[in-house]
């Protein structure tokens, strides 16, 4: 089995007698001394040995996460008092949960972490130095998404990064900077998507940017087709890259969404569609996939892509009877064939179709 094209290994690895002891007094030792730090929590000794401890045990399993409340409410009291550097500690524990990230860069509590350690920055140290760690946040998450550029974790934490910067530049006049960032992440979607089309968590930031951006630009109804050109311009180029990819047909199905007459107002690329106009984005639509199947008659993401423009079209038909019966079939028939472990779905999708 593998995540990402990286192997996790052929099987299980035999081990010696000498290794199988080893590892249970690694065990022990673990045990001993996750049994020390939640005993010198629950007798409230908030001390830097206390927090050396907690530094070791998370070193050694970031997965537990109650550790790190331990950790927060050490360096709470820590912080509180006297002669403590609050600078100090900040950094210091930014530069654990770098050292964390970069051996375990989906592992949430280490994410949560940092975030808590920036939120806890702005009322310490003030805005203007917290806008300044959160800005060195955007370089860092960069770092981790060009070693990792489907790690969905970092590109969660972007977001509230990116969220975080924008409040403190629209609610501080003394730092000068731009209140939205939506252009330029969208601008990183891009560059993303262009180096790794199967990049799911591009192609959905971007999804979540775009009502942002056309707000932003006052775009009118010529700007937001124009938009939706462009836009489907780079999926169809994407499609017809690699029409086996799943992300690609996600943000496709996420194009034609908006055009349909029940998609909510805010929704909109473009806010003045005609059913007429409707017909037409989906006629084009299935003219190219078809065109695409040609080629590729056993890829179970063309025939799905199809049916879902069959579903959406006949909301709008008018009667041309550009999608028939016969081909909606023909269509479901491929996808059981091809994908009969969700042999169920197509049925229900079938008797929803009425087929």
């Amino acid at each position: 089995m593998a995540s990402h094209g990286i192997s996790r290994g052929s099987g299980p690895v035999v081990r010696s007698e000498e290794a199988r002891q080893k590892e249970l007094q690694q065990i022990e030792t673990y045990k001993d001394l996750s049994d020390l730090v939640n005993s010198k929590v629950a007798e409230r000794q908030y001390t830097a040995e206390t927090l050396a401890f907690v530094t070791k045990l998370l070193n050694e399993n970031p997965e537990y996460y109650t550790v790190w409340n331990h950790r927060r409410r050490v360096l709470i009291a820590l912080v509180a008092e006297d002669g403590q550097s609050q600078d100090d500690l900040l950094q210091n524990d930014l530069q654990l949960t770098f050292a964390l990230l970069r051996k375990f860069p989906k592992c949430y509590w280490i994410w949560n972490h940092r975030d808590w350690l920036l939120q806890k920055a702005e009322s310490l140290l003030g805005a203007d130095a917290a806008h300044k760690l959160w800005t060195g946040e955007l370089q860092l998450v960069s770092k981790m998404l060009h070693a990792d550029s489907r790690n969905f974790h970092a590109w969660s934490y972007r977001r509230i990064v990116v969220s975080k910067i924008e409040r403190l530049a629209a609610t501080n006049d003394a730092l000068q900077a731009a209140p939205s960032l939506a252009q330029p992440e969208f601008d990183y979607t891009t560059k993303m998507i262009k180096s790794n089309l199967s990049n799911f968590s591009a192609w959905h930031n971007r999804s979540q940017l775009i009502p942002r951006i056309l707000s932003e630009r006052n775009a009118d109804a010529e700007a937001r087709r124009a938009f939706m050109a462009s836009e489907l311009e780079l999926i169809c180029e994407a499609i017809n890259t690699d029409p086996f990819d799943q992300s690609i047909w996600f943000y496709h199905q996420y194009l034609m969404s908006t055009i349909s007459p029940s998609s909510p107002p805010e929704r909109l690329i473009i806010q003045d569609l005609t059913n007429g106009e409707r017909q037409k984005f989906y006629e084009n639509e299935m003219e190219y996939i078809k065109e695409i199947l040609e080629d590729e008659t056993d890829c179970k993401w063309i025939y799905e892509g199809l049916l879902g423009l069959a579903e959406a079209y006949l909301e709008v038909d008018a009667g041309t009877g550009a999608v028939t019966t016969k081909d909606m079939r023909s269509w479901l028939t491929e996808l059981k064939r091809l994908d009969a472990l969700r042999r169920g779905r197509w049925e229900d999708l079938e008797t929803r179709l009425q087929l």
